[in-house]
């Protein structure tokens, strides 16, 4: 089953719950799947793959929008957007965790003999496609700086 057939059976599986904040954040994602479907040149369909890195980018801007409510002063509302981020975070492929994430780039620099800050840019392409999903590009690039100044 796809991710986009799986959020429409869960779709279905909120509203028979009654689950409007589940619901709310997966037809969300629906919609955005539906546009990316429809867009030119798509042929009608949505890979998983790129399902997958449109939920990211909805769950960091989900994310973000909760720190900006919460720097206001608006708890209700970074309340409201976190747990719709915490409602289509199980769709996403296992976050790496920080040791994980190292020990990975570790790897990494040492396949593309970066030696210090100035080899970042090699560094990050090949991160950031092996690590597509697995990590956030900012986590990833925090990490790689670090490792690359330690030298």
């Amino acid at each position: 089953m796809s991710l986009f057939d799986q959020i429409s059976e869960d779709i279905k599986a909120a509203m028979l719950a009654k689950d409007k904040v589940r619901l709310s954040a997966l037809r969300n994602v629906k919609k955005v799947l539906l546009e990316a479907k429809t867009a030119p040149g798509a042929n009608d369909t949505v890979t998983d793959e790129t399902a997958i890195k449109l939920i990211q980018k909805l769950v960091k801007q989900g994310k973000d929008s909760a720190a900006i409510y919460t720097e206001q002063n608006r708890p209700d509302l970074a309340e409201e957007e976190l747990a719709q981020v915490q409602a289509i975070e199980p769709y996403l492929p296992k976050q790496l965790s920080a040791d994980e994430l190292e020990a990975e780039l570790k790897k990494i620099i040492a396949q593309t003999g970066a030696a210090g800050p100035q080899d970042m840019g090699k560094v990050m392409g090949v991160a950031s496609k092996a690590l597509a999903g697995k990590a956030e590009g900012r986590a990833i690039s925090e990490t790689v700086k670090r490792l690359l100044a330690a030298g």
